[in-house]
């Protein structure tokens, strides 16, 4: 039954995950009316992702996400997986929890804490989400449960959504923009026709989380993942800190619930152990790639563009929390009138081929090796494995918005060989800002920041903001009390006269290494071309 009610919002979201919560947030955070939508009555129980990189951390800390909310990884925090036949039973020895970084570690590679002030963290998803949720709702983005999306219409001005309530109504939302973060069965990907492509489908899991207090003599030996190996059973174990644990089978059959406790308990290697089950699910896991992340007013974030499998590169909800990160200042430049509609297009310019870069990585590591075989990859058969400090913080975005990000260039590398390439995030290096050492991400997020350690550049920025409609400021770079400027110097590829521009986003969005003949012109002309300011 459709009711009367009619509504207008200026961005719809559609899906209540990671990354149209992140969506959400940082919609409300540049004031942009948000309306998102979630299917379900509530959050999910199952934990899901609970490994975030330092990059996602950063981006929650730009959004006012304190320590306290999404606490980092305690210092010299190191995941352990262990081979057992069982956790109460015998431990057979102890794995490398991400080869990748093993190696790198041993031929002493620069360390993520060089690259970045935040160590990552490991909040378990259903214990995120809410507090994603409060944030968004407390910067007023309007926030309902048990709406779904039912199909949508789209002209040159606006798209219109029909929604049903699970009351049975149903009711239309317009609204100047779609973003679509429903998952990786996406109805508003199959609404569009947007086909995909990639490995395909890679295993079916079955699910079963519990909880057993009598299990902490055998966790607080330290390792929290374990690969059950038995005769007859295959399995993979996590521990969360909370105390829920994780069994994952293969979902090669049919599971009663008794035999999911059976096969539970086998697992714990004791039978008679005190036991709660809360819920088991199941998991089709795939690496496919959306050839389109955008269709006119509507565009795709999370795994309703990218469904890649759990790795240990953390490659899934980093990359989606990443995706609504890029599209939201976009959206409220545009939505506020301060830049042109072809500032969007860059979105799937610059994401796109970052989900490819992060699929491809996935299958040529080791974990995934085996699986390489009859890959379709975006480049060739062969794909060399690249540091994970390159895929996390070393991605470059090539678009229209970025100045100077040559093709020729490669698609990822550490951020010390950047040296604060156009098109790569901005690197970390500790400043002095308002008598205190901060590091120069901490400057990023709401506004365009033009950084240099001289002050010529100031006048010229002072006057662009009085006079366009986007905020920047000026940055006097000092990296401690002596004014000595060399670090950022070198991080950020300057010469003491030179500047870089960097994005809301925290990505250089151009640079140069001069003073220009008339600044205040040079630098008005840069911006109306990386900003596409209205005129």
């Amino acid at each position: 039954m459709k009711s009367l009610k009619n509504e207008e919002t200026s961005v719809l979201i559609i899906g209540g995950g990671l990354s149209g919560l992140t969506t959400a947030v940082a919609l409300g955070t540049f004031g942009v009316p948000t309306i998102l939508l979630e299917r379900r009555p509530g959050h999910m129980q199952h934990p899901r992702a609970d490994g975030f990189n330092p990059t996602t951390v950063e981006i929650f800390r730009s959004l006012g996400f304190t320590k306290d909310l999404i606490p980092e990884k305690p210092l010299g925090f190191k995941l352990r997986r262990v081979r057992v036949h069982s956790l109460a039973g015998e431990w057979y020895e102890e794995l490398a929890w991400n080869p990748q970084k093993q190696a790198e570690a041993e031929d002493q590679k620069p360390p993520e804490k060089e690259f970045s002030p935040y160590r990552g963290a490991s909040t378990p998803q259903d214990l995120l989400e809410p507090i994603l949720v409060q944030r968004a709702i407390d910067l007023g983005v309007d926030v309902r449960f048990s709406h779904e999306f039912v199909s949508l219409k789209q002209d040159d001005g606006d798209i219109t959504c029909t929604v049903n309530i699970r009351n049975g109504s149903s009711y239309d939302i317009v609204a100047k923009y779609l973003v679509a973060a429903d998952g990786h069965r996406s109805p508003v990907r199959e609404a569009l026709s947007i086909s995909r492509s990639g490995h395909g489908h890679v295993s079916s899991v079955k699910s079963v989380l519990f909880r057993s207090p009598a299990l902490a003599p055998y966790l607080s030996r330290g390792p929290t993942q374990f690969t059950i190996d038995q005769p007859d059973l295959k399995a993979f174990m996590i521990a969360y800190q909370d105390g829920r644990l994780v069994l994952h089978l293969p979902n090669d059959r049919e599971y009663t619930d008794s035999t999911l406790e059976s096969l539970t308990r086998q697992a714990i290697g004791a039978p008679n152990i005190d036991l709660e089950v809360i819920e088991s699910r199941q998991w089709d896991l795939s690496a496919l790639i959306a050839e389109q992340f955008a269709v006119g007013r509507v565009f795709l974030i999370g795994d309703a563009a990218h469904s890649l499998p759990p790795n240990r590169g953390g490659y899934g909800a980093n990359t989606g929390v990443g995706d609504a990160y890029n599209l939201a200042w976009k959206l409220s430049h545009v939505v506020k009138g301060s830049s042109t509609p072809a500032l969007l297009a860059t979105y799937e310019d610059e994401r796109l081929p970052v989900a490819w870069l992060r699929h491809d990585q996935i299958f040529a590591r080791s974990d995934f090796k085996t699986l390489q075989k009859d890959t379709k990859t975006s480049d060739s058969d062969a794909v060399e494995a690249l540091p994970d400090a390159a895929v996390e913080f070393g991605q470059i975005y090539r678009s229209q918005g970025i100045i100077g990000a040559d093709i020729s260039l490669p698609s990822a590398q550490t951020p010390d060989k950047w040296a604060g390439q156009p098109g790569t995030r901005a690197p970390h290096v500790k400043i002095q800002h308002n008598d205190r050492l901060i590091s120069t991400l901490q400057l990023f997020g709401q506004s365009w920041v033009l950084l240099s350690s001289s002050l010529s550049w100031q006048s010229a920025v002072a006057e662009l903001k009085a006079r366009l409609p986007i905020d920047i400021s000026f940055q006097h770079v000092q990296n401690g009390p002596l004014d000595d400027s060399s670090e950022f110097l070198e991080a950020y590829g300057l010469s003491e006269d030179g500047c870089s521009l960097v994005r809301p986003d925290g990505y250089v969005a151009w640079r140069t290494n001069s003073l220009l003949g008339n600044s205040l012109e040079s630098l008005e002309c840069v911006l109306q071309t990386v900003a596409f300011i209205a005129k």
